[in-house]
């Protein structure tokens, strides 16, 4: 068998890997429209900033070492520029001497990424010489060019996804004055807006500017050379800006499959099977080029990280060889480092579960992440649970330490259907300095599990609204004096939990009622107490007063 495989980064190069290991009998050739090979895009921010001293440890794998260490035939250089599945034949062009040829295929496999989403502004003005893509090694190697030649002092980043966070981090740590216009209404759009609020707010207090719901309109040079010298966005503001960041997303890159008949997915990526099979025979997609589908709801999931692509390379590799490997979906887990705060996701959102058909519990877990004595900082963890099943459907963690083991074990726990009472009953490693002697992980499941058959939560938004509806609440404080009269929930009375026992008697049972304290726990201990005093329906304030006032907060901005 002759197996082609058009690029060569995390996927394409993770197929003639696997396929490799399998057999020594079939021919294996890559075709590179790139220079470099199997490298790092996702660490390209941290070279900029300087946390990677070298570019060449990106690229740890040259051609030369692959084909030698892999028997496989990698030809760099060289653009793929049609497909014809009826010959099972494809037409290269060799960008170095101009040559056009045909090789022929029994299996063809698509690693041909994903491609920058350009702005039409910036696609108009694509002469710019100061704005640049964060996607290969030459925009790496770009960058950090014309930061030592021009030594710029104002950065405006275009987007606020992953890549958009990382270099406003590291372009801020670099010394410069760094703006992040946004078009939609928050920043990570894979986060509920609740949650993407606590990651703004991180931003602005390292003294990033945050612009949402803006989009770029004109463009200003600098004395007629190509270089913009400042924007003026969609509510008339003008930024001055000496480098300008494109970060506004990708998409897959299918331009080459026109005439084929390969089937593009719902999310605008090429559908394949659990062995990353199209619907033509004789050719598979993988890496950024391919959706997936969600392990919960087995519906099409684009996105598009190096561990998605390398797992689909393996599997792909392994299948074309007489392997049994199969893709079992992904959750779509992400984190990143933006300054001091870790942000990370797994699983289904608030609002993707409701939009799914799910009837949920929402749980707001503010705790440190160890032992307060040994200097825990305060994580808060948003998690969402199936009423009916209890099952965890996803979650979302901001904290400082301790955040990237958190969503593992969840993303775990979801990948095998876990409920929340199955948090719970983990067995977590404990120690003062890695975590407190109840894990956050084990109070989500104990409080979802309590959640869903005893003791339901509330949350800000869905409070906000129902006071809103003009509907009748009895909300009650359990805090402290001077705590309650720093800030407090809209019509709230104040009753210290040491005293809500002799005070139970002047309270309406029949009414609903919302208890809360700071951040849950005492809320939850009042809960209990009305509860067993007879009343009907007691709320506990998810995430307490300090999560109430952000969401107001949030709403105001």
């Amino acid at each position: 068998m002759k197996m082609i495989i058009i690029g060569s980064v995390a996927a394409g190069t993770s197929v003639a890997a696997k396929a490799r290991r399998n057999t020594e009998k079939d021919e294996i050739v890559v075709y590179e429209k790139g220079q470099d090979i199997s490298y790092s895009v996702c660490g390209i921010p941290y070279f900029i900033g300087r946390e990677v001293q070298s570019i060449e440890t990106l690229t740890p794998r040259d051609a030369a070492w692959f084909q030698k260490r892999y028997n496989v035939a990698i030809h760099t250089e060289h653009q793929v520029l049609k497909i014809n599945p009826k010959k099972q034949t494809i037409e290269v062009l060799n960008l170095k001497s101009g040559v056009l040829f045909e090789d022929h295929y029994d299996e063809l496999v698509l690693a041909m990424g994903a491609k920058p989403i350009i702005p039409e502004i910036f696609a108009a003005n694509s002469q710019a010489k100061n704005v640049f893509h964060v996607r290969n090694i030459q925009d790496a190697a770009g960058i950090d060019q014309f930061i030592h030649q021009k030594k710029p002092r104002k950065a405006l980043i275009i987007g606020a996804g992953f890549i958009g966070m990382e270099m406003a981090e590291q372009l801020k740590q670099r010394g410069m004055e760094v703006t992040v216009v946004q078009r939609g209404k928050q920043v990570m759009k894979h986060l509920d807006p609740d949650m993407a609020f606590r990651v703004q707010k991180e931003l602005e207090k390292q003294g990033i500017r945050v612009k949402l719901n803006t989009s770029v309109e004109t463009v200003n040079y600098l004395d007629e050379t190509p270089s913009i010298s400042s924007i003026m966005d969609s509510n008339g503001d003008r930024y001055e800006a000496d480098i300008i960041i494109l970060a506004t997303g990708v998409t897959p890159n299918t331009d080459l499959l026109a005439g084929t008949g390969v089937s593009i997915g719902k999310t605008g990526a090429i559908s394949v099977n659990e062995t990353m099979r199209t619907n033509i025979p004789g050719i598979s997609a993988v890496g950024d080029v391919a959706e997936s589908y969600s392990l919960i709801t087995g519906q099409p999931l684009y996105r598009p990280l190096g561990s998605t692509a390398n797992k689909m390379g393996r599997i792909s590799g392994d299948a074309l060889t007489g392997g049994n490997l199969k893709h079992r979906g992904i959750l779509g887990t992400g984190i990143v480092r933006i300054f001091d705060m870790t942000v990370a996701y797994t699983g289904l959102t608030e609002k993707e579960a409701r939009a799914a058909g799910f009837e949920i519990e929402v749980l707001y877990n503010i705790k440190p992440d160890k032992a307060d004595y040994l200097g825990g900082k305060e994580m808060t963890i948003k998690a969402i649970a199936d009423k009916q099943t209890g099952r965890i459907l996803g979650a979302q963690i901001t904290g400082r330490n301790g955040v990237d083991k958190r969503i593992d074990v969840l993303a775990t726990a979801i990948t095998f259907k876990a409920t929340a009472a199955d948090l719970f009953h983990l067995d977590l490693a404990y120690a003062p300095p890695f975590s407190t002697t109840k894990d956050p992980i084990l109070y989500t499941g104990m409080a979802l599990d309590n959640a869903i058959h005893d003791n339901p939560l509330i949350t800000p938004e869905t409070l906000v609204k129902r006071q809103e509806s003009g509907e009748k609440l009895q909300i009650i404080d359990t805090r402290s004096k001077k705590q309650f009269e720093t800030s407090a929930v809209k019509d709230a009375i104040h009753i210290p939990l040491a005293q809500l026992r002799g005070n139970a008697n002047i309270l309406d049972p029949n009414l609903p009622t919302i208890v809360y304290c700071n951040k849950g726990v005492t809320g939850n201990a009042a809960q209990n107490i009305l509860r067993n005093t007879g009343f009907k329906k007691v709320y506990n304030l998810s995430g307490g007063n300090k999560n109430y006032q952000l969401y107001l907060e949030m709403q105001e901005k």
